[in-house]
């Protein structure tokens, strides 16, 4: 049976405090916080402020600690919507695309996820550490995702098959972590990588 925080991972269904489904007006505010936070916190990093966060929604602070009472929480939020948007990638890519571009629209998209993830590293780990559910939920959705843009590829014959996807983020990995690496040398290495994962005549 799953727990009612793993079952928001999986879904990433709104609650209140108490758990309910939200009206259609504080789903419209919880969304705007969220999507101001993401903003927020790419602008200005870890040190972003509460005020600041409200501010850029267009909302009273007020309304901002009715959703969430602590500022780990709207992290929480985030972070949950960041997952959000890339397993959506990874079914829009699938969707959409032939297997090499999807692969790589949905590394692009990782690549996106993880400056995100960097803007508030040390406050995400507080955060999995309160709610081990997200880090093991979140993880098997990431999984899943790489695994669907994958194993197409795989299967379509444009990618080598000696690599798994989960050797894939580990390969990524440390795009979620390292501070020093600009967006230029993300973007560089992820090529390499595409590269690297291209199936040729030579590899056959």
């Amino acid at each position: 049976m799953t727990s009612p925080e793993t079952d928001n991972v999986q879904t990433g269904e709104e609650q209140d405090a108490e758990g309910r489904p939200m009206r259609a007006d504080a789903r419209r505010n919880y969304e705007r916080l969220v999507a101001a936070a993401r903003t927020v916190f790419t602008e200005r990093g870890a040190g972003a402020s509460m005020e600041a966060i409200a501010k850029e929604a267009g909302v009273g602070v007020g309304t901002l600690y009715r959703h969430f009472p602590k500022r780990i929480d709207i992290v929480e939020a985030v972070y949950r919507n960041d997952v959000d948007e890339l397993v959506a990638a990874a079914e829009k890519a699938v969707a959409n695309s032939e297997p090499w571009p999807a692969l790589e629209e949905y590394l692009h998209a990782f690549l996106r996820y993880a400056q995100g993830k960097r803007t508030f590293l040390n406050e995400l780990h507080e955060a999995f550490e309160k709610n081990p559910d997200l880090k093991l939920g979140s993880r098997r959705r990431i999984d899943a995702s790489m695994e669907l843009v994958f194993q197409r590829a795989q299967r379509a014959g444009v990618v080598r098959t000696d690599v798994e996807g989960s050797e894939v983020i580990q390969l990524l990995a440390p795009m979620c972590t390292s501070a020093a690496l600009s967006n230029d040398q993300s973007e560089r290495l992820l090529r390499m990588i595409l590269d690297g994962l291209r199936h040729t005549a030579e590899r056959s």
